[in-house]
């Protein structure tokens, strides 16, 4: 039975942040939570020392059989990535750990990095026991300063501390992690045109096959894995890999961070086991802010196809999501209120794609210019009926053709809105212009939600 199943009503009388199951946050909040002597007053690197009394192979079909998927989106099982590297090759072995969250409205491994870094090189030293890798990468997005310098001073306080380094806790593991900050191109937050780019190119996808796990840095054996996905691993091997499969689905074991921002009374990060709904995670935090009421929202940042208020009782976990026909992603809970122009908001998420868009592939190079092209007109009033179908057959020129999954991205939000909001686009067009213009709305005018600060 599913969390959502087991909690739909909540008529056991017990208070909504029950259903939080803090792991990664549970001392977000102390003082000096990103310190080494905070995060071993709370169980640090005890995960590394029962991990290192493993064999490698052990300890891969340990973290498998927890259920634990990636946390950056794809949710691909993580202990079979692992299980994919080649063993006995005669070459080196890397990992690579994506920090370049760059999804738009994802907020929840740059916050893990600065109140938490030490669950992260915990559970990078854990996985390169396990894939038998020396050398370890951080790619964290280079905006975020203050983080990189956080992120620094923990890696120096892991090496002092024997964590890092060579033979790490008298185990014979020799590792040096390497803290790597990028450029600002979302692009490289595809796992191969981050391996590009970490390389000293530019950050283009690559064509696989060869995957990362043949050929990936350096044309070498590479796990690419996500931050919130290896900084899981410590507790896992903590508690016991039942606890994790204790919370969550069936087939979306665990807990996970869920990022809640948009017109909600509260936002912040929600530490929840996979499963709850968003109807639940507004339970907690307040609610729409006061006056209006959910619109439309993503389950995993823009690049996710959008829901309405119909799906506020999808469990949020990878089987739920996709069932009613979007993606978890990253679990980037976007909000918006009835104030908010559809189509605006899928303009600015276009301009985003056609701006990030590398230009390797035609269909993503072109087709997201005469996306944004044809978003303009219509917000502006000098679009036609037929653009609709434009938009549509570009969006699936896009889809499932492109390079990488930007263009899949680029997509979601055209498919989506077309499907759900039609009337508001046809609305942009019939009268000349965004009806969410105070001088001119009509379009909520018979609504009890109706304000004077459409724009807002």
């Amino acid at each position: 039975m599913t969390l959502a199943a087991e909690l739909s009503g909540n008529g056991n009388g017990s208070s909504p942040e029950k259903l939080l199951a803090p792991v990664l946050s549970a001392f977000w909040d102390q003082p000096d939570s990103w310190t080494l002597e905070t995060y071993r007053r709370h169980d640090g690197y005890e995960g590394l020392r029962k991990a290192l009394a493993m064999s490698p192979d052990d300890l891969i079909a340990y973290v498998k059989d927890s259920g634990l998927r990636g946390r950056g989106g794809a949710g691909f099982p993580t202990g079979m990535k692992w299980q994919f590297i080649p063993q006995g090759d005669g070459k080196p072995h890397y990992l690579v750990v994506n920090a370049d969250e760059s999804e738009p409205g994802t907020c929840k491994d740059i916050p893990l990095l600065f109140a938490n870094p030490h669950s992260l090189i915990e559970g990078i030293v854990i996985a390169c026991y396990a894939i038998r890798s020396s050398h370890a990468f951080i790619y964290l997005r280079g905006e975020v300063v203050p983080v990189l310098r956080r992120l620094h001073e923990a890696v120096r306080e892991a090496y002092a501390a024997g964590y890092l380094g060579k033979d790490i806790l008298g185990s014979g593991l020799d590792l040096e992690l390497t803290v790597h900050a990028g450029a600002g191109a979302y692009i490289c937050g595809e796992e191969t045109a981050l391996l590009d780019s970490l390389e000293g190119r530019r950050g283009q996808p690559r064509l696989r096959p060869p995957f990362p796990a043949v050929a990936g840095l350096y044309a070498c054996p590479t796990v690419v894995n996500n931050v919130e996905s290896i900084a899981s691993v410590p507790a896992i091997l903590t508690r016991g890999k039942d606890w994790f499969t204790s919370m969550g689905s069936e087939k979306s074991p665990g807990f996970t961070l869920y990022s809640l921002s948009g017109h909600v009374a509260n936002p912040g990060q929600f530490e929840a086991p996979l499963g709850i709904t968003l109807r639940q995670l507004l339970d907690m935090s307040g609610g729409m802010r006061p006056g209006h009421r959910l619109k439309f929202w993503t389950p995993g940042g823009s690049s996710t196809p959008m829901f309405t208020d119909e799906h506020l009782d999808v469990p949020l976990d990878y089987e739920g999501v996709g069932a009613a026909g979007s993606m978890l992603g990253t679990k980037a809970l976007q909000c918006f209120d009835e104030t908010t122009c559809v189509v605006r908001a899928v303009t600015r998420w276009t301009e985003f794609y056609a701006h990030e868009s590398c230009g390797k592939c035609t269909p993503c190079r072109e087709g997201t210019y005469w996306l944004v092209q044809l978003l303009r007109d219509i917000e502006a009033g000098k679009g036609a009926m037929g653009d609709l179908d434009k938009l549509n057959d570009i969006a699936d020129n896009i889809n499932g053709k492109s390079f990488c999954a930007l263009g899949d991205g680029a997509a979601a939000p055209i498919f989506s809105s077309l499907k759900y909001f039609r009337a508001e686009y046809e609305q942009h067009i019939t009268g000349r212009g965004c009806p969410f213009d105070p001088a001119k709305s009509t379009l909520w005018a018979d609504s009890p939600h109706r304000t004077t600060e459409v724009n807002a």
